[in-house]
Order: C-alpha cells, then structure tokens, then sequence
C-alpha cells in the first residue's frame, strides 16, 4: 500500500523533492488511517486530521506485572502501542517526550463501578419485562449511561483508564459493560458490552416497598427467576419448533435477556455485602448451571479456606471501616469486637487473599471518594500486599476476567494506548499520577510544576522601594504554601501564599502594620526564571510597587520516609471474627467415656445413677454401669454432676437475617437455611446454656410462612454447616391477629381472610401438581413453568414439608385442623398455644403436637386465656408437647423452662422431656437427638447438679462428639475478649493522637 501511494504520487508530483515527498506521504497516510477509523456518525465540520504519533523516551516501563524495560521507549500511533522497548526507533512524525526519572504502567481497570449511572431510571414503564420491579435484567449499561459529570474523571485521576459500568439498581440489575474513560461520546468508548448480569441479594428502596422485603425473599426471587429464564428459552424453543397446538407463550424481555445466564455462557456477578452473602451467592452454584462472579466487600479474608475451594473470580473493593469513635469510655464500651477486629484487620485483605493463592481484581467501589484509592492501596502494600500482585489486580486479572485481554492490560504491541504516567513507583509514599492517557489521548493529572516560588527573595516594596526585606517561602504540607517577610528586623507571617504555575502568577498577604503600612496587604506579581514583579493592594491606600530577586533555592526536601503503620496486636484468625470466635473446630475424640455421673438418659434406660457414657466417633455407642474405657479414650470423671441430652428448642428466631417476608401473604419459598448468619453471639450463650439443636422458624407474618430449618449450634462453623443433615423439611403457618394486620393494602385482613387464601392456595397447588402430571405422563408441548411456591404447597399438601403453625385462639387451631383434614394432610404443630388445652382431645385426635411457653401469656388479648398448666395439661391429654422460648435470651436457659413445670405438678423427667426428646419428636429429629441411646448423635451436657435446678450450670456442652463449651475454657475467652478490646482501643487511641 506505501509503495503504491509512492508511486501514485511521484507520477504526479515528478519534480517534488524527497522531503517534501515524505510529508505528502506522511499526510495521505494519516488522511487514509483517520477514514478508516471514522465512525457512523457524520463529521460535523471540518475533520480532525491531527497527527497522534507519541514516542516516549528514556522512560521505565512496566509492560507487566514483574516486566520492566529501564531506559526504554514507547512510540503509541492513533491510540494504538506501535512498539515498546529499549532499542525502539523513534518515527520521524511523532511528538517526542521525554520521560527521564518517569515510570509508565499500563492504563488500570476498575472491575466494579456506576460511572455513568448517577440518575438511574427507577421507573421502567414500558415493555414487555418482568412483573417485579427489582427484575432489571433487561437493561444494559450502556444504554442506561448519563454523561453529565459521570464520574469518568475522578477515576482517570487515580490512573483507570477502563471500567466495567454496572446498573445500580434492583436485584437483578442489568448487563455490565467495559468503557473506556476517555470523553468521547459512549458510542465510542464501549469496550465490550454485556460483560456480565449484576445481581444484588438486596432490594433496592429506591423501586417500592413490595416484595421482596427481605434478604430470604430476594434470595427466592432470584432462584425463581433463573428457573423462570430457564423455563421462558425452553418454551420458545418448543414453540418455534412446531407451533401448532400450542398456546404461544409469553414474551418477557427481562427473562429473554438472561438466557445466557442459565447455562453459564455470561457470567453472573453478585454483589455482596458481607461473607455471609458471599456464602450464600456460592449456593447458587449447587442449584444453577451459571457461572458466578463476586463482587466483594472487605470481608474475603474470613474466607480464604472457602473461596480456595470455589475458585471464582474476585472483584474486591478497598474500602476500610472508618476508625471507631472511642472518644469517651463510654464510647469504648460501645464498640463490639467484631468492629474492632475488622477495622485492625481490613487493611489485611489483599495481602491474605494473595497469600491463600487467590486471584482478584480491584474496583474503587464503596470509597467515600476515588481518591481513598491509592492510600489505602498503599496501605495494604505495607501490609505485604505485592506490588506485582497489585498491579496484576489493576490490569492484566481484570482484563482477562471482563475478556479485553487482547487490548488491554499490558503494554504490548498492537493493544489500546492506555497509559498511566507516574512520577515514580505508583505503590509508594508520595508518587504521583502525572498523565493518564487513555485510547491514546493524553490527560493531565497532576502537570509537573514550571514556577516554584519555594526559596529565599530579597525584596524591596513601597514608593521608590522604601522598604527592604527578606522573603522566605516554603512548602507547609504537600500542595500547601506558607512563609514570612522580614522588614525592618521584624518577621512577618505570610498568608494565603499561592502559586499558579500556568499563569506564572504569586499571591501572598500580610498583615502591613510592622512596615508602616496600615492594614493587611495583598500581594501580587508575576514571576520568571530570577524574580518577581508586582504590585499590592493597601486597605485605603493607593497601590505599592514591589520587587523580589531569588537569593537562594528552596533546601532539597528529604525524601519522605514511608509511614509505619502500628501493627502490635496480633489477633488470631476467629471463625466467626468476633468475641468468643474459634480458631478452628473443637477436636472429635475417637472415643469419650463419662463416668459415675446421673445420667438422664430420656430414653429406655431412664435416670442412671453412677452412670456411664461411652461416646465413639461422634455418636452413642453405650450407656451402661461399670464401662470399660477403650484404649486411648478421653475419660470425663462426672462423679456428683448431672448428665442430659443436648436441650432442645423448636422455636428460636435468632441468627437469622430477615425473619420476616412481608411483601406477600403466601410465602413458603423462602428459607431460612439460606440467610442462616454465624455473627450471632446468642448461638455461643445458647450452646453455653445446654442448648444444642434448635428450629430456626421464619416469622409470623404470613398465613403461609417460610420454610425453617433445623440447626445445631455449631459455634465456630460456617452457616453451611449448621442445619442438620437429613432433618424433615417444615413450614411456618400463622393464625391469629399476626397475619392480618401486616398493612390495609394486604389481603387477609380478618381470620375468615386467613382461612380462605390457605385454602385457596391448596386448590391452586392441586390444579398446579395435576397440569405437572400431565405433562410428566405424555411430555408433550411446552412444560409448566415451575413455581416455587406451588412447589413449596404441593409438598405441604404431600406431607413432604411439615406444618409448624403460629395460634394462639382454640377457634382457629380447629380451624386449621380442619382444613388439613379436608385436602387429606395433617398440622405438624401448633406454636404458642396458649388456648390449645381447650382443644387438647381434638389436637391428640389429629395427631398434631403442642409447642407452648412455660407461662407466657395476657400479653395481648387473644394470648389473655392462658394457663400456666397448659403443657401439663396437654401432656395428660395424650398430645405430643414441648415448651419453646421464641427468644433469644430464654434460649439459654430452658432448663428453667422445664423446671417450671414440675411447679405444676410434673415428674422431673417428663419436665425435661419436654426440652429434649419431646421437642425432637415434634421436628421429627428424634432419631438423631433428643435421648442418649446408642446410635444417636454424641449431643450432651454435663451440668454442675440437677439440671431442674436455678443453681446448677452446664459445664460441658458437646455436640456430635465435640466440646463446643466449656465452663473453664470460657473464663480464658473471656480474658481473650477483654485483652484484644484493650490492645485495639489502645491502638486507636495512639493513632488519634498521632
């Protein structure tokens, strides 16, 4: 093509010399390559034929995280690298820079942000998209992108020169796409779009208060929607493939829009708050054939085991807590050590995800401000964060996660001219961003300075220069002027001192009363290479002349030594992070004997007095007199303490991230397993209280509730591994006022409403189940979509899920009762009951247990008919009955609970039972827990006496074969907790007054 357009022009240019030939030849090309690139839009005007040929020289050059090219050059062309190295030509049409003493790294790359995206649209009123209005994923973000004052430049200022832009709002928010940051118009800087779906486990308020309302709700919203994105391709597939006979499905954008979701094609990036969130994002993953990103909050280094094993991509944030207000004791004694590790041990999360192997990109996301950005970088650099590791995580681990690699992350040949220009290493103490160029177009960040006024000046001011003096100016901090004038041997402050490099200009006050000049003074002049001259302004009086010649340079300033950060306190790696956290499990022994101790066995056995427990892997393996040890067994002398079964409780609803779903009346599909959260000190008191399993039950908003979980407390692991293996699934129904008065615009609003929208819900879920049979026996046409909450019903109605239902009035657990026998199911059990020793014959009848409270009751009106008696009562009825706590605190006392009841005539066993056997009947656990018989799980606690009495206290609690308490180890954690509060306070405390 060159020898062409040579020749093209020697014939008809013969007598044009080789120079002025070069240049035409020159020119033509830069005409042709400028129309080659032109875009759709016309040219309004003249066109732009400026030549963009740069060769920067004598620079270093990172090309790659741990490659650096010293005294190279780098010649980019029309924003493309045309060549990087140390013996690179310089082209005889580029615009040479000199970059000696500069280090040039590759443009970075924000993997997280909402550039563009200040005034999302909430309302999206038109098409054919989802019917819940968290559903956005029909949106794309650069269809969504707002140019006024988006947010590009604040980013280039910290060297990004890409990002990945993600809608704000919603659960499922929209597809993220890669822009460049320069100013072109959107069109032009689109990188890649539909780079990833963005899903949030949070509504967003900014769409209304409907459901979802919480994070179960959004949890099922979103395992409905993927199944019904599933469900919506299959269908127009069938339906495109042979139409007759069938009904023509509907056409929902958003749903079309996540095809490529469900079978892992685009990924889909969660965004998280916290590592439980993260948990449970990854449990998408055993449901779902998608491909999961995580967006990160600061939290990953709690999870290092876990996010090994997952092997997903990290999008992690720098934002660190803000340092905790300890102002006054009081303030100190405020602050949770949860708070305290976190502030000490944030900083620590690049440097722990580095270690543990694990690959991350970095976003500016949830800064304050994007200029937090590199302090805290740098911070977390000092903290042994790599810098290769960390320029990895700016360029080539997000340009390969957002798939630009070929055109961006390294400096190569070929590949997208973005550059950050830096004054030294960019990972250290006062190195500053110089020039940001982004597509090939230069940025000035921080232009270096050609004035500096800093130095000694001799100077002369007033009429004929009547006064004489010393001028002194010196830099106050970095960016920051100061100085003094002295005159007539006195120093004078100077004020406002400031300098404008482009307009060369100096200003300066003082306060002219030691000159003879009345009032403040207000310099100005202009400066060259030696001098100064101006004049300046006297309060009521005409201007001065004044002149200043440098006498000497401003001292070399040393160079800053990097700042130390106070790491004395070292903290134990705690699961969860908090007071009382584990370092790891406690062990399992092979083999555990408990000798001589009063073994309430609640089973066969009963009461055994100098009894023996033999315990083997984790489960019962006999329980006798006079047992032999095994070889090698941990032996537990229990002489004059009180051995039990783990206590039980079938209704707690702490450690539970939203109990309530509130945005429908009928809700069992979502779960309480799936917002299990381990920050829940109560779970360590319970397990101290003799507690060892428990009924995490959603709340009791609904007329159909969630489904709940059964858990044992197992401090010190994660929320995967709290619910029981194997336990039934249940259900929370709820009756009484609870379920009505939610709000006026939600139906039912009176108990007659209750009862006919559970009714209707059960003749919905049969037609449901009937069209699944149908279409199960012939598979013909298009399949039911799947509802997951016909799903959640139909098994109810099955006796698959089990019905653990909130009352309170003996009108409405017949009512109940009633209903289930009419669709041919029975109530599993009533929670709270306090009128349900008026139906005691009915409920025995039925089958159906009895959950109640020891004494609860008259607290409001339909609770006013309770009775102490009522368990009692119950019990002599031949009903299944446990007592319940429905509270944290009570929780971790049931032991009390049960011993209330003897006041009422009960035998001290069957009191117990009602906290052990029985309450691990009414969850249909029994099998695993509740007695100690051989073949059950090694659930036990060995109490200091009776454990019926007030004085007595766990002081062992061991779950499957493991001491998740125990009363001396306490004291030590409780030292622990005391002395890490005292080390991080006292840390903060030195940091404030430094």
């Amino acid at each position: 093509m060159k020898k062409a357009t040579l020749r093209f022009l020697s014939n008809f240019y013969p007598s044009l010399h080789l120079p002025v030939f070069a240049f035409l030849f020159i020119t033509f090309s830069l005409s042709f390559t400028v129309q080659a690139l032109s875009q759709t839009s016309p040219v309004d005007g003249i066109k732009d034929n400026t030549p963009a040929v740069h060769a920067f020289t004598n620079a270093t050059i990172v090309t790659s995280p741990g490659r650096v090219i010293q005294n190279g050059t780098l010649v980019i062309r029309d924003g493309v690298i045309e060549s990087a190295g140390r013996n690179v030509s310089v082209p005889a049409d580029a615009r040479i820079w000199d970059m000696e003493g500069k280090t040039i790294y590759p443009g970075f790359i924000d993997a997280y942000t909402n550039v563009g995206m200040k005034s999302p649209r909430e309302e999206l009123d038109r098409g054919s998209r989802s019917w819940n209005p968290q559903v956005r994923s029909n949106l794309r973000a650069e269809e969504e992108y707002d140019p006024e004052d988006d947010g590009s430049e604040e980013l280039r200022a910290e060297g990004f020169t890409t990002a990945l832009i993600v809608p704000p709002l919603g659960i499922f928010r929209g597809q993220a796409s890669a822009i460049s940051l320069g100013t072109k118009s959107i069109a032009e800087r689109v990188v890649r779009p539909g780079v990833a779906h963005a899903v949030s486990l949070r509504r967003s308020s900014e769409l209304g208060y409907s459901y979802p309302t919480s994070p179960t709700g959004a949890i099922a919203l979103i395992r409905q929607t993927f199944y019904d994105a599933d469900w919506h391709n299959r269908a127009h597939r069938i339906y495109e493939n042979n139409p007759s006979g069938l009904s023509r499905p509907e056409w929902n954008t958003s749903l079309a829009s996540l095809s490529n979701t469900i079978d892992g094609s685009q990924p889909v990036l969660f965004e998280t708050n916290n590592d439980e969130e993260i948990l449970r994002a990854l449990r998408f993953t055993d449901e779902f054939d998608i491909t999961p990103w995580i967006k990160g909050n600061g939290h990953e280094y709690k999870l290092t085991d876990v996010l090994q094993d997952a092997n997903v991509p990290i999008v992690l944030p720098l934002a660190y807590p803000e340092t905790p207000d300890i102002e006054t004791p009081e303030d100190a004694l405020n602050e949770d050590l949860e708070d305290l590790r976190h502030w000490y041990l944030a900083p620590e999360n690049p440097y722990r995800l580095e270690e543990a192997g694990i690959r991350f990109s970095l976003t500016t996301d949830g800064l304050e401000k994007a200029g937090d950005f590199h302090p805290n970088l740098r911070k977390a650099v000092k903290l042994g964060f790599s810098k290769e590791a960390a320029l990895a995580s700016l360029t080539t681990h997000p340009a390969a996660l957002i798939g630009i690699d070929g055109t961006h992350g390294t400096i190569e040949s070929g590949k997208t001219a973005n550059l950050v220009i830096a004054d030294g290493d960019v990972f250290e103490d006062g190195t500053r961003i110089l020039d940001v160029w982004v597509d090939g177009r230069q940025f000035i960040i921080n232009p270096e300075k050609e004035m500096d006024p800093r130095g000694t000046w001799e100077v002369t001011l007033g009429i004929n220069g009547s006064l004489s003096g010393e001028m002194v100016i010196r830099e106050t901090r970095p960016g920051r002027l100061g100085g003094s004038l002295t005159v007539n041997n006195e120093e004078i402050e100077l004020m406002n001192v400031s300098a404008q490099d482009v307009e060369r200009r100096f200003r300066a006050d003082f306060d002219g009363s030691a000159t003879g000049l009345n009032g403040r003074v207000r310099l100005t002049a202009s400066v060259s290479a030696g001098g100064m001259i101006g004049w300046g302004e006297v309060t009521g009086q005409d201007r001065i002349e004044w002149s200043a010649s440098r006498t000497a340079d401003a001292e070399a300033s040393e160079d800053r030594e990097p700042s130390e950060l106070n790491r004395s306190v070292e903290l134990a790696d705690l699961r969860p992070s908090m007071e009382f956290g584990r370092e790891s499990l406690p062990d399992m022994p092979r083999n555990i004997l408990v000798q001589n101790a009063t073994l309430w066995t609640m089973g066969p056995d009963g009461v055994l007095e100098n009894g023996d427990l033999l315990i083997t892997e984790g489960k019962v393996a006999e329980i006798g007199t006079d047992l032999r040890a095994p070889r090698n067994a941990l032996v537990i002398d229990a002489e004059g303490r009180h051995v039990t079964p783990g206590l039980i409780d079938p209704h707690i609803h702490s450690g539970i991230n939203g109990v309530n779903e509130v945005g429908n009346a009928i809700v069992p599909e979502v779960r309480m397993k799936d917002v299990l959260d381990i920050y829940n000190i109560w779970m360590y008191r319970q397990a101290a209280g003799g507690l060892t399993s428990a009924h995490a039950m959603h709340g009791s908003a609904n007329p159909i509730g969630g489904q709940n979980i059964a858990i044992k407390m197992r401090w010190g692991a994660l929320s995967d591994d709290l619910p029981i293996e194997g336990a039934p699934r249940t259900v929370k129904f709820a009756l009484g006022e609870n379920p009505k008065r939610v709000g006026s615009d939600r139906y039912p609003e009176t108990r007659m409403g209750t009862e006919q929208i559970i009714a209707d819900r059960f003749r919905m879920a049969r037609d449901y189940e009937a069209r699944w049979n149908e279409w199960n026996r012939t598979q013909e046409g298009i399949p039911p979509r799947r509802n997951l909450r016909l799903d959640a019903i139909v098994d109810i109605l099955n006796g698959d899920i089990l019905v653990q239902s909130h009352s309170y009035r003996h009108d409405e657990i017949l009512m109940l009762m009633r209903l289930a026998e009419d669709f041919d199911f029975r109530i599993k059990a009533f929670h709270h009951g306090v009128e349900a020793y008026k139906v005691a014959p009915e409920l025995a009848e039925h089958g159906a247990a009895a959950v109640v409270w020891s004494d609860w009751g008259a607290f409001k009106i339909e609770a006013f008919d309770n009775t102490n008696y009522n368990a009692r009562l119950l019990t002599e009825a031949g009903v299944l009955t446990s007592l319940h706590s429905d509270n944290s605190q009570i929780a971790s006392r049931m032991n009390w609970e049960a011993a209330k009841m003897v006041r009422t005539g009960m035998d001290p066993v069957d009191a117990l039972e009602l906290v052990t056997l029985s309450p691990a009947k009414v969850l249909g656990i029994d099998d695993k827990v509740g007695s100690l018989e051989p073949g059950k799980d090694a659930d036990f606690v060995i109490w200091s006496g009776d454990p019926l009495s007030t004085f007595s206290k766990p002081e062992q609690t061991w779950i499957d074969g493991r001491k998740y308490f125990d009363l001396e180890e306490d004291l030590i954690l409780q030292r622990r907790v005391e002395d890490e509060r005292a080390q991080l306070i006292e840390l903060i405390l030195e940091d404030n007054n430094d």
